[in-house]
This record gives C-alpha cells, structure tokens and sequence, in this order.
C-alpha cells in the first residue's frame, strides 16, 4: 500500500548565510518575523520596511537522509508539494529535480534512490514576472504591480484593500509518497441525482511503475452501502455507481447538508491469493465526502433581459452571498479552525453563497470541507482578476495545468455550484481602454471563452461555468449590463449616494459594497501609539482605495452633519453608513425577486486591519455590517421603499419570505412624528406570502409621512420584524436629543453570542444589557470593543421608539460597570 510521510520537520531557511529554522508549510515573512528580524508589516507603516523580502531570492533546505527514499520496500519514491510560491528551482543532492512557475499547483518529483541536501530556491517573484513580461509584451492592469505575469495570488502585490507583501515559499504540504506497481494519479467523481436516483460515475487515473506496466490492476468503489469494480485499461478505469434514494445536499436553509463517504481502492489482481479472499492487494486509496444535488443555472431570456439563477434540487434559489478574500496576508496562516470560525460568522449572518475572489487563492480543503458541512454554495473564481492576461507560453500552459489540477481537487465538494472564468477582465477589456491599446496582442479572453470552458466540459461536466463576473452571457450586450447575467454595482460607492442602489434591478448583483474603518480595538492594535484621525499617517496608511476617506466622507455628508475632528463620531458614522448603505442594495433587490436572483456583498473578510468593505475586520472583529446582513439575509425580511423612480410619496411595503413554509401576518403601519406620536395607525391584516416569495403593495396615501415637515416617519411591524421609512436625510430629519436608560445585569442562561473574534477567551465578563428609551433613538450601537478588546455584543444597530425597551448581550468584557457601559452607545443626534 502507498505510504505518505510528511515533510515538515527539520527545514531551515538560508538568510545572509545563516540558517534560521522555517516553518513548513509556511512563508518567509512568517520566519522572518519569528526570527525577529522583521517588524509585523501588518503594523504602522511596517509594510514598507519590509518591502525588500519580496525582490530577494530565498532558499530552503532540508536533508533527506538515505533511509527517507531509499526503494526497499517500495519501488518508487515521490516528493510531492502541494504548494510551492513561486518561482523556484527544486535540487536533491546538486541534481535539479525540476523548476516550478505557479503557486496554485501541486509538483511531483521522482527521487527514489536519491538523499542528500534538499534546496528549494525561489527566485523573486518580481524577477520572475520581468522574465515572462519580455517574453510577452507590456499588458494593462488596474493596479501598478505585474500580478499578470505570475501565476501567483494576484492580491500579494497589492489591492484596494490589501498591503503589498510578495511572499515566497514552501506554503503547502510537503511529502514522500512511497508506492509500488501503480498509484491514483486521479479522481474524479461525476455525481448527480435524477428521479430520486443518485449516480456517480468514478474516473480514475492510474500511474504505472515499469513493473507495474503489465501487472492486472482493478479499481473499486463504493458509496451509500453500494460497490463497484473495474479492470484498469492501461492507465484508466471508470465505474459507475447508482444510489437508489439518496438523501439530497441543500444550501442552508433549503434542507440538510448529508454527506456520503465514497472510497476509491487500486488493488493489484495479480497479488490475489489464499489471504486475500477479496482478491487482490492493494496499493493505493482515495477517500472524500460527497453530496447528492442537481445545480444547474437558469440563463434564459426573458422580458426582463437574461436571467442568472441558481437552482438546486429543481428549486430556483435566491443567492445571500459574500464575497471571499484571503483571511489572511500570508494565508499558510489560516488554520482550519480559523476557517471554521469565519464560515460559521458567515452562515449565522444567513449567508448561503461564498463567492472565492479571483484574486487571491484556490483555498485550502478545509475550506470546502466546511462549507460543505455548513450548506454554504461555493462559487469558485478561476484565478484572474482586473487585469489583461498574457496567453503566450510560459504563462498558457501553466494556466491549463493549473486549472486542471484545481478542478479535480475540488470537485468532489457538493458545495461547489459555479466555476466563473475571472473577476472584471471582460468588463475592463471593453471599458477600461484596454482594447485599443492592445491592438492583436492577447489578453486572456482566450482563457474564459475558449481554454477554461472546455477544461469544465471535459473534467466536471455536472458544474455550470460562466466565463466572467460580470458579464452579460455573450458580447452582444455589454459585460457589465444589469439587465443581462452577473453584474458588479460599484458607481454607488464611487460616486453616487448608498440610495442609488435602488435605480436598477440586476438580474445577479455579483459585487457592490460600502467601506468602513475597523473596529477601534482593531486600530488600536495596528496603530499604536498613533493619535487617531482620519488622516493620521497610519490611517491613510491602512486605507489603500484611491481617495478611499473622499468616499467615505462624502457618503456621511450626504446624510449626516459633519463630524469636524471628533474621530469617534467619524468613526461610528461611517460604520452606520456601511450597514445602511449595503442594506439598502440588499432590501432593494430582495423585495425584486426572482428578476434579481442573487447578492454577493463585497467583501466579508480581511487579510489585515484596513478601512474595507468587510463585514467583519482584519482582527476578526464584527462590523455593525455583520449584524445588518444577519437582518436583510434572514429568511423572512420587512422593507419600505420609495417607490418608483424613487417616489417618496408612494412608498412600497415588501414582505420577503424566503423560508420553505407560507408567511401568515398582520403588519402593523404607524405613521408617527418625531416625538413618537402616532398620526395614524393600520392594521394589514391576513398577509400570506406564499413560500420562496415576495409580496409588494403600496402604502395607503393617508399613511405616507409628510416629507417637507422633516418632522414624520414610517414604521412597518410583523412578527418581530421592523422595516423603518424616513422619507428625508438624517440632516434634514427634526431628531430629538436622543434619551435612554442603561441597565447592566447579570446574564440570565448561555452566554457568549455568536461571532467571537479569533482567538479571544473567555475569559472576561458577561453581562446583560438593558436599554429603555424615552426619546426616538436612532441606530444605537453598543460597541463592545470600548469594554474590553475580546469583548463581543450579540446586537448591531438598533433604532427604538420611545418607550420600547431591548436587551442585548455582551460577552468578555473586561470593564462591566454601568458607566462603561453607558459610554460604550453611541446614536445618531440632532444636525
């Protein structure tokens, strides 16, 4: 039987001529910075200080002693990398075993016999990027580093949200492999369901010793309780098994998540003896959880333009999604259990769908092991983005090697629903004055219309792929039309106010966000000892969008007075203005299903502490965002809109039921003034909306708040929910001076809320939170993190009518007193 042994001991990494002990899997920074001979670059100004790791060439080295690959009970041995970043020279012994140009690729190398000195040499990533760029031509990109050049995790050279930090080395796995006669080169499993009969087609690759060349090999399968055999034909077998009744895998929410272990064994037939009853013996295995679905992607026409719909099990499905970065700036960093935390942070946000950003990486198995225990849908981004790609060797072929590895790896993930082509390359080859510019040269459309397509087609024909986010389906509209596929919402943000979002109706909102600083312990943090302001140097520093703090300030000024240089009032601003504005899209689009088929909120994630659009920042802390998506992504969302055309006059009531069973209500219209009298009050009773759907309905005129009083506003109830209208600016809005009382209690049961940071105990207090208005108060927030830095509120915004009274619940507290507590709110106030 094949033998694996790891290789993570015992690494050294060549600095100056000293060796300092490496850590595999691992990056040069991470040793770096345990040597102490780096600052943290995620710190201050300290991503520049360590700028030069990046154009340096590092080497690894380990001694792989004789008994580690000698062929004595085996006849092969293979070192084999899971992930090598990037460029690098591979030698055993003085003896190059090979060289390496690609970050998301596994290596294979035959050192049977072979010891001695192991050296893994990586060339700049920078240096190799300049070789290739000479080789093909300059290439227009939207950022200033040659990410397009390497096939490496674009965003290490920088983003709009992320540090410039080009790392290099061993990041994945390393390992022997000892085997004899034949190996599993490949799996790939073929799963579907069909008229309550599940299928899985298995197709093997086998690789062969010389001895092993003629020797009669059987692969054999099984699955839910069924098995399968086949003779291998040279080197390749298929088999095909047939479940009957399988349970079905559902996103969460639309059922339960049920997995099946199916098991590949390579047996060697020519080995069958007394002792051996079943036949054979064995040399190889493979084992993986599968699930039974059906997806498939509606995109036919329409009246409305070209749909861009999920469906599961037959089901149309409304995507809650985020988008996915990297966790983490050198990502050998992110543990399964750092997975595991913010996929759960995802999933109790109500969030079903995670879009993996072309940008950054093919993420580890636990990833996908996760989510798809969780129900969460994966939508997996081949790895290009904002930029025109060569397609000339050496970078072609890398491409093609890549792409085929990465879809046999994760294609047993019930999980994954989609393969996307790229992130924003169509859009910018016809918007972003790449075309003329590029004349005939290539540009990587060759890759998501022709080369990926068919890598799809022919390896994992049961997944839809889609050349590119955005786009339209064809070039007969353009990439980044609403009306047509997926589309990427980013002119609110950039130039407009949050309120544009409920222009259009996309049919897929793949992109949109709102930027808002990290939580103030997460400053603090980063920033040490820095006087904190907008503009302080470290700010700036960690605020990588072009005129990112412009934005933001002009989207608190069109709604509230300007905060001047109180920082604390900024922050909480821009922070309320993040959650409304990303709720405003969502609310929006929701209440226009199934023309609008799916958001994917940029971004969930951090790599590091930064001003984002991230619901939950770089230290891992939650964003009043976070507690805003937990709201519009329930199943069942109250919303009031303008209506058309943003008619503030004829406002629309939506009630969104996305759960499995009819919604049977009264809601509850209050047309009220400022001081919390009540104008006038209506009771809707005998609501149903029928399951997975939306009901919309005019508000009645008598109800409609009188705009130029600045002095009313609307409040919608129904089973616990509130949708709320101020048909003008907060500015512009009469509020009173906000009053409430706070009362600090014992915790009455568990405690704990949802979404504690990473890594923080539990070791500080916990407490209840009583809060009594006597005074409309709006958007309240608890901002756990004044009471202690591990400190978490199971609450975001909450906005009360006077008289009303809520609880909330914060865990790890350090400082638990009243008058901590009190001054931990913050609320809007009067202009």
């Amino acid at each position: 039987m094949k033998e694996s042994v790891q290789l993570a001991e015992r690494w050294s990494l060549d600095h100056d001529g000293s060796p300092l002990p490496a850590r595999v899997p691992g990056c040069v920074h991470v040793d770096l910075l345990a040597a102490g001979l780096i600052p943290d670059p995620c710190v201050g100004l300290n991503e520049t200080e360590v700028a030069w790791v990046g154009r340096r060439a590092w080497t690894y080295t380990r001694e792989l002693a004789p008994g580690e690959t000698a062929a004595e009970r085996h006849e092969r041995t293979d070192l084999v990398f899971d992930g090598l970043d990037t460029a690098a020279v591979i030698t055993l012994d003085g003896y190059e075993l090979g060289r390496t140009r690609n970050m998301h690729r596994r290596h294979r190398f035959d050192v049977t016999g072979r010891h001695g000195p192991l050296h893994v040499a990586f060339t700049s990533a920078y240096e190799e990027a300049a070789a290739v760029r000479a080789l093909t031509g300059e290439r227009p990109n939207a950022y200033p580093e040659p990410f397009q050049y390497i096939r490496r995790m674009a965003c290490g050279f920088g983003w709009d949200w992320g540090p410039t930090l080009v790392t290099a080395g061993i990041w994945r796995p390393v390992r022997l492999e000892h085997w004899s006669t034949a190996r599993l080169a490949a799996v790939r499993p073929l799963v579907t369901v069909r008229d309550g009969l599940g299928r899985v087609e298995v197709r093997v690759d086998v690789e062969r010793t010389e001895r092993g060349a003629d020797r009669r090999l059987e692969v054999r399968a099984a699955v839910g309780g069924v098995q399968a055999r086949a003779a291998v034909d040279g080197t390749g077998a298929v088999l095909t098994l047939q479940v009957p009744g399988p349970r079905l895998w559902w996103p969460r929410g639309y059922g339960e998540q049920p997995l099946y272990d199916l098991e590949v064994t390579l047996v060697d037939q020519a080995a069958a003896s007394a002792e051996t009853p079943a036949g054979g013996r064995p040399l190889d295995s493979w084992t993986r959880r599968i699930g039974f679905r059906d997806v498939t992607l509606d995109r036919s026409p329409d009246e409305h333009g070209t749909a861009f719909t999920f469906v599961v099990n037959g089901l149309p499905v409304f995507a809650r999604g985020v988008n996915w970065i990297p966790d983490d700036v050198f990502p050998s960093r992110v543990t399964p259990e750092r997975y595991r935390t913010r996929l759960r942070q995802a999933a109790d946000a109500g969030v079903d769908l995670v879009r993996i950003w072309g940008g950054g990486i093919y993420e580890d198995d636990a990833f996908y092991d996760l989510c798809d225990e969780l129900g969460l849908m994966v939508w997996q981004d081949f790895l290009f983005a904002c930029a025109a790609y060569p397609e000339e060797q050496p970078l072609r072929g890398e491409v093609e090697a890549e792409a085929r590895d990465n879809v046999v790896r994760l294609m047993p993930h019930p999980s994954l629903v989609l393969w996307n082509g790229n992130n924003e390359n169509l859009w910018g080859f016809r918007d972003w004055d790449w075309e003329p510019g590029l004349r005939s040269d290539s540009w990587g459309g060759g890759y998501y219309l022709d080369l990926l397509p068919r890598v799809v087609a022919e390896l994992d024909p049961t997944r839809p792929y889609t050349a590119g986010s955005p786009w339209s389906g064809s070039w007969d509209h353009h990439p980044n039309d609403p009306a047509h596929g997926t589309h990427h919402s980013w002119e609110v943000w950039n130039r407009r106010d949050c309120t544009g979002y409920r222009d259009s109706v996309p049919r897929f909102v793949a992109e949109f966000g709102w930027q808002a600083p990290p939580a103030l312990a997460t400053l603090r943090r980063a920033l040490p000892g820095e006087r904190l302001a907008p503009d302080s140097p470290g700010m700036l520093h960690h605020q990588k969008a072009e005129d990112g703090n412009g934005k933001l300030n002009r989207g608190v000024a069109r709604h509230f007075a300007p905060p001047g240089d109180d920082f604390d009032r900024w922050h909480y601003l821009t922070q309320v203005v993040q959650a409304r504005a990303v709720a405003a899209g969502i609310e929006h689009w929701r209440s226009h299903w199934p023309v609008c088929a799916g958001t994917v909120v940029w971004q969930l994630n951090d790599c590091w502490p930064v001003s984002s659009w991230s619901a939950v920042d770089g230290d891992g802390r939650l964003k009043p965002l976070y507690h805003e998506l937990r709201r519009v992504y329930a199943d069942r969302l109250l919303t009031l809109q303008p209506g058309a055309d943003g008619d503030t006059d004829h406002p629309v009531l939506a009630l969104v039921n996305q759960s499995a069973a009819p919604w049977h209500t009264a809601v509850s219209l209050r047309r009220l003034r400022a001081d919390g009298t009540v104008l006038l009050e209506q009771v809707l009773d005998g609501l149903t909306v029928p399951a997975r759907q939306v009901s919309r309905r005019t508000v009645p005129g008598d109800l409609v708040p009188d705009a130029p009083s600045a002095k009313e506003f609307l409040v919608a109830d129904a089973d616990g929910l509130r949708a709320l209208y101020f048909p003008v600016a907060d500015k512009d809005f009469a509020y009173p001076a906000p009053r409430y009382d706070v009362v600090v209690r014992a915790p009455v049961g568990p405690t704990g809320p949802a979404g504690a940071r990473d890594g923080a105990g539990g070791g500080g207090g916990s407490v209840e939170v009583v809060v009594t208005a006597h005074t409309l108060v709006r958007d309240l927030l608890l901002r756990a993190d004044r009471l202690g830095p591990d400190a978490v509120c199971d609450s975001g915004l909450r906005t009360l009518l006077p008289g009303e009274t809520i609880r909330m619940r914060v865990s790890n507290a350090v400082d638990t007193g009243a008058n901590a507590v009190r001054s931990a709110f913050s609320s809007v106030e009067p202009a």
